[in-house]
């Protein structure tokens, strides 16, 4: 980044709660652009045409999905000076380790209370069975809005908004529940690819696999039952994933 940048680009968004897909969408269009959260959804970039062309096809992206957006020039941002701004843009050392520089694995009590948004479908589903076969057999699930709820004590929050276990670049939330959780285990990233790709809804990883898997989980959720029984018909997917995988060399 040229040293005499002294403006900068902000793209201010706000995303409708449906559809899941659009929030994924944003993230690692963001992601790929460079763009640096700055305060909750707002993304900066230097001032530069190239910035302001890529802001501007988001921003339209955004509004066609039933968003709101809108792209502001400032030369002045209170709370955060140009060295800072300049150092959020500085590129950081690739992690080597298989965690991704994550240096202690997450580890919690079990018989811990974990939350959820209602409606679950693949990557809640798939997080709720990894939770329970392999982080904390002794948990309880809750389902509560997608926005608005304020977690009590001891509670864990996954894939919703603010969640302490969520979609990470282009991680979905089972692939960070096995990376925080430094599950080691050739099967689960298996696993987590066929979530990520029916959940992002594209094919980055193209295993065989995936279309099968959509299917049923569609199924589970055309079916209509609550959001338990839901996570306790997808579970049997899952183990089955396991054993598949498991059993295979990759």
């Amino acid at each position: 980044m040229d040293d005499s940048t002294d403006s900068w680009l902000l793209l201010i968004h706000q995303l409708p709660p449906k559809p899941d897909y659009l929030r994924v969408k944003v993230r690692r269009r963001l992601q790929r652009l460079g763009a640096v959260p700055l305060r909750g959804s707002v993304y900066v970039l230097p001032d530069t045409e190239e910035s302001r062309e890529d802001f501007q096809w988001l921003l339209g992206e955004i509004r066609a999905e039933g968003g709101e957006a809108m792209l502001c020039r400032a030369a002045f941002l209170d709370g955060v000076n140009e060295e800072e701004l300049r150092a959020m843009f500085q590129p950081t050392p690739s992690a080597g380790s298989p965690l991704g520089g994550l240096a202690v694995p997450d580890r919690i009590e079990p018989g811990r209370t974990w939350v959820t948004r209602h409606g679950v479908h693949v990557d809640r589903m798939a997080s709720a069975w990894l939770i329970r076969r392999f982080i904390d057999p002794e948990a309880t699930f809750k389902f509560v809005p997608a926005r608005g709820y304020r977690p009590e004590a001891g509670e864990l929050r996954f894939d919703m908004y603010q969640a302490e276990y969520t979609h990470e670049g282009e991680r979905c939330t089972f692939q960070v529940l096995v990376r925080r959780f430094g599950l080691s285990n050739p099967a689960l990233e298996a696993i987590g690819e066929i979530i990520r790709d029916i959940d992002c809804k594209d094919s980055q990883h193209g295993r065989a696999e995936t279309a099968g898997i959509a299917a049923l989980i569609a199924g589970i959720a055309e079916a209509g039952p609550d959001d338990p029984a839901r996570i306790s018909q997808s579970a049997p997917v899952f183990d089955g994933l396991l054993r598949h995988f498991s059993a295979r060399p990759e």
